[in-house]
């Protein structure tokens, strides 16, 4: 098996690099680039691995956490959720600046990738600046506030547990139905840390599926609208982004069944297709 010895930094970054995803036969990288603010707990790390594969991919330096975070998740929802960012933080409050916008983005199922900087692994450099600690215990960190906001989350003690996590962040932000924020909690000496990884998991391209209908189900759904007296069809947020609009408006003017667009009626917000 061939392999490459990089550090966790520079592996992440070249997964990256490699992601694309296919719909229709057409193929797209997946992430546009990296907004970012660099300073402890990722400036030797990953921060380091985005100056070095700068030309290939492109950094953006942002003011703001949230900001960056929310200006990524409105880049994918204008590129149908094939496309978004990956989001650089430091540890502690630059990290903690984001959980608004991870909150955001997972309750709109829009695909964010957040790199949180995160305190030493080893430990025996605690404390370090702006580090959030409790005297109650030592094995958690302000990032863990971006656990119930996070569609995945995960924290790697070692560079090989890249091998496992990286595959399962795509698998989440490619996911039509369960995508949305997803986080790496990365501690700082071991973005560092260099090991031999296998060139064919940093190479993951894969193909974005539109979302099948459940078996049978428009057989169903034919027997409803021939007994139906007034059909409606009420379409959601996924014919935007599998970019079935066309067709739904060709199948409504071939059968004539209404389907409204979004409304207020008496005083309440009803709405239909967003």
């Amino acid at each position: 098996m061939k392999t490459v010895r990089l550090t966790l930094g520079q592996a992440i970054v070249r997964f990256m690099q490699n992601q694309y995803v296919e719909r229709d036969g057409e193929e797209n990288p997946f992430f546009a680039g990296c907004w970012g603010i660099f300073g402890h707990g990722n400036i030797g790390g990953v921060a380091q691995a985005l100056q070095q594969y700068g030309p290939d991919f492109r950094y953006y330096q942002t003011r703001n956490e949230q900001a960056m975070v929310h200006a990524a998740m409105a880049y994918a929802k204008m590129k149908n959720r094939k496309q978004t960012f990956a989001c650089l933080s430091s540890i502690g409050p630059g990290a903690t600046n984001m959980v608004t916008g991870a909150a955001t983005a997972t309750v709109n199922r829009l695909p964010v990738l957040l790199l949180a900087g995160d305190i030493f692994a080893e430990r025996v450099q605690a404390p370090v600046l702006q580090q959030l600690e409790s005297e109650h215990s030592q094995d958690f960190s302000v990032n863990d506030a971006l656990r119930p906001v996070s569609r995945y989350w995960d924290r790697l003690y070692r560079p090989e547990q890249a091998i496992l996590a990286l595959p399962e962040v795509m698998r989440v932000l490619t996911s039509p139905a369960d995508t949305g924020a997803v986080t790496l909690a990365l501690p700082q000496d071991i973005q560092t840390y260099a090991f031999d990884y296998p060139k064919r998991c940093l190479k993951n391209g894969l193909e974005d599926p539109p979302q099948s209908p459940r078996h049978g189900s428009d057989e169903k759904s034919g027997g409803m609208d021939k007994k139906s007296k007034r059909p409606l069809i009420i379409a959601g947020g996924g014919v935007h982004y599998s970019e079935a609009t066309n067709a739904l408006l060709k199948f409504v003017n071939q059968t004539c069944i209404p389907s409204p667009k979004p409304r207020r009626a008496k005083g309440r917000c009803c709405t239909i297709i967003p």
